[in-house]
């Protein structure tokens, strides 16, 4: 039985439990909305790990960090390095996307090091080996689940439609999803359908064999303003609402991928539609970005449109690193890309029902040691604690204050006025 079926028989299993205490939310009611696929809880049947991450409805905005080699630059421990220095920063799971070296290694280095849900893209690794065909990718999507791996992309909206629309329709960009491409290279270049697409049903077996949470990728997604909300894009959305009811009733959990590059006044209709599309499904965001012009900065542009995006809806976010478009990214970039998304991500939930009211506990933590100028309790709470001390600290001047304002402390100064009483407010 994998957790969607039992949730769908009133049973709340250990996961799933685990889950809601992590979130404070009520088991019972997680279990409704797992049952209806409006909640996630990514969790391979062949690995055991303590952490329980829920995804969707009434859960805080969750964020996924991608690591991986590239046939450039390949490290197996500072691939996991990163992975465990993602987590210390805050990721909910991590996403090994490797494409150099010895693929299976990193995957299981992976596995084995961190205690969160971890996804991959089996396509790849059918592309690095040479083993594009329908075989190959069934091959791989089973190899990594074998090993363990809790969630996957697969690229089921991208078929031989897909590629008439986009010739009938073309973008400046034309496809920038790797897994979007890769399975255009397979139909162009054999004439047969995208195996996920037309074996999706072969796919929910596997899936279900392992309890294997399926990510529908967004093979079109825009990687341009220019390219952004396009009929392919819609068209994708349509289709992995199809494949999403077709998930619900076999007994899968399924997540939906949405883009991409979307300038902002586009990102609230594009989310909404999202979920209206695909009845709810938990929806992963990779960014959106919503400015080209930012090379280095793009985490910030990222955090930008993912803040928006978790305000319309969205319930996971991929962290995107100030590499992004530029190279494989340093540990030091993982980090940073991370806690700029999880800042993102918890803007997000102060505006959520269902998530505000916790939210906001924690901001309201932070102001109440502000106005007590308590310096380690906001040290406590600040998402990366680390760099707040270390800023706090770097001139060497210890006074209770900050050195910005020192003397002329707002807070101590109002305070300090508010205790003289004068004779007339008594």
């Amino acid at each position: 039985m994998t957790l969607m079926e039992d949730a769908k028989k009133g049973k709340i299993p250990d996961a799933l439990r685990r889950a809601a205490e992590t979130e404070g939310v009520d088991p019972e009611a997680l279990r409704r909305l797992l049952a209806a696929g409006r909640v996630v809880v990514p969790m391979n049947a062949r690995r055991a790990r303590e952490m329980a991450v829920g995804i969707g409805e009434l859960l805080c905005t969750k964020v996924n960090v991608n690591v991986g080699t590239s046939p450039s630059l390949s490290n197996l421990r500072e691939e996991v390095e990163k992975a465990l220095a993602a987590v210390n920063a805050g990721a909910d799971t991590i996403m090994d996307l490797s494409t150099g070296g010895d693929l299976d290694e990193i995957r299981r280095a992976i596995l084995r090091e961190v205690d969160v849900p971890v996804g991959t893209v089996p396509i790849y690794q059918a592309a690095v080996e040479e083993k594009l065909t329908s075989q190959g990718m069934f091959d791989a999507l089973e190899q990594h689940a074998r090993d363990g791996v809790d969630f996957v992309t697969v690229h089921v909206g991208v078929n031989k439609e897909s590629i008439r629309r986009l010739r009938r329709d073309p973008r400046l960009m034309g496809v920038v999803s790797r897994g979007g491409s890769l399975t255009i290279k397979y139909i162009t270049e054999t004439g047969e359908e995208n195996p996920y697409y037309e074996e999706f049903d072969y796919l929910l077996e596997i899936a279900k064999e392992y309890d294997l949470t399926l990510s529908l990728g967004d093979g079109l997604r825009p990687g341009c303003i220019e390219d952004a909300s396009d009929r392919a894009k819609y068209m994708e959305f349509i289709m992995l609402g199809e494949m999403v009811t077709q998930a619900r009733e076999a007994g899968v959990q399924t997540i939906v991928e949405g883009p991409g590059h979307v300038p902002a006044d586009e990102i609230e209709t594009s989310v909404r539609a999202m979920k209206h599309l695909t009845d709810g499904a938990p929806l992963y965001l990779l960014g959106p970005i919503v400015t080209d012009v930012a090379p280095g900065y793009d985490h910030i542009t990222a955090a930008m449109g993912g803040l928006i995006a978790g305000m319309a809806g969205a319930d996971f976010l991929c962290a995107t690193t100030p590499s992004e478009h530029l190279d494989l990214p340093s540990l030091e970039d993982i980090v940073e890309g991370t806690v700029v998304t999880k800042i993102a991500a918890h803007a997000a939930d102060l505006t959520k029902p269902g998530v505000r009211e916790r939210a906001r506990a924690w901001d309201r933590r932070m102001a109440d040691a502000r106005a007590r100028l308590d310096w380690e309790a906001q040290f406590r709470e600040a998402i990366d604690p680390t760099r707040a001390r270390r800023i706090r600290h770097r001139r060497g001047i210890d006074v209770e204050t900050c050195t910005m304002c020192s003397d002329l402390c707002a807070i101590r100064i109002a305070r300090e006025a508010m205790k003289h009483e004068r004779p007339d407010e008594s």
